[in-house]
């Protein structure tokens, strides 16, 4: 039976990315089905799929699994590739998914994802600065030990899923996250799953009111590459 993955718009859904590029990755078939926003809160349509009235979600057969985490739990306990071989690659990437799935709040808020657009930021605050500064210790700890050009070795895992949204918002924003780091990004941006998210992206249409106001709060628009 196949999997069903329902996700939000390309544009913002950070959340929907990570296992959207996860599967895609691993190559773990699945229908993709997308549940756009609509308004600032979707709640009550959502709960027609998901039980938190959020995404993503993960339909296998009657059963539904929610919350990125939950779903990479999920699949790695059916799809081998998920975390890496290597016992202490493995609980480097396992840390780091934890980190990204509870932390780096001023990131999200301070820099919310649009895969279209680029931003001159305001003002960066210390915290955003102390999120970015964590984001590019890491990233190079795991580059560094392991090898690259994945943040836990030679293949892509779920650590490189769960901060996929990063490296478009590293993008966006123009963050400085030197250069190692940036390499890391660079792979990312130029992986299929990703371009292929990013083409998704760039021909969606519709826009949502308060996401588009979080990107005007959050800076200076200065090219939009979405189509219309």
């Amino acid at each position: 039976m196949t999997y069903t993955l329902i996700t939000a718009n390309r544009n913002y859904s950070s959340w929907s990315l990570r296992p959207w590029i996860l599967m895609q990755a691993l190559g773990v078939s699945f229908d993709d089905r997308i549940e756009p926003f609509v308004a600032a809160s979707n709640y009550a349509a959502f709960r027609s799929f998901s039980p938190t009235g959020q995404v993503p979600a993960l339909i296998d057969g009657d059963r539904t699994v929610w919350d990125s985490l939950g779903i990479t739990l999920y699949l790695a306990d059916r799809h081998a590739g998920v975390w890496p071989a290597d016992e202490a690659a493995r609980a480097f990437a396992q840390c780091a998914v934890a980190e990204m799935h509870s932390g780096f709040a001023t990131l999200r808020s301070d820099c919310p994802m649009n895969v279209g657009v680029r931003v001159e930021p305001h003002i960066h605050s210390p915290a955003l600065g102390r999120d970015i500064a964590r984001v590019r210790e890491l990233w190079e700890q795991g580059l560094e030990r392991f090898g690259g050009p994945f943040l836990a070795g030679a293949t892509f895992t779920a650590i490189d899923a769960f901060y996929a949204p990063v490296a478009f918002r590293v993008r966006s924003y123009g963050l400085d996250v030197g250069p190692a780091a940036q390499g890391w990004v660079d792979h990312m941006l130029s992986h299929p799953a990703m371009k292929q998210w990013e083409m998704e992206a760039l021909a969606e249409t519709w826009r949502e009111e308060s996401h588009e106001a979080e990107i005007g709060s959050a800076g200076r628009i200065i090219a939009d590459y979405r189509d219309g």
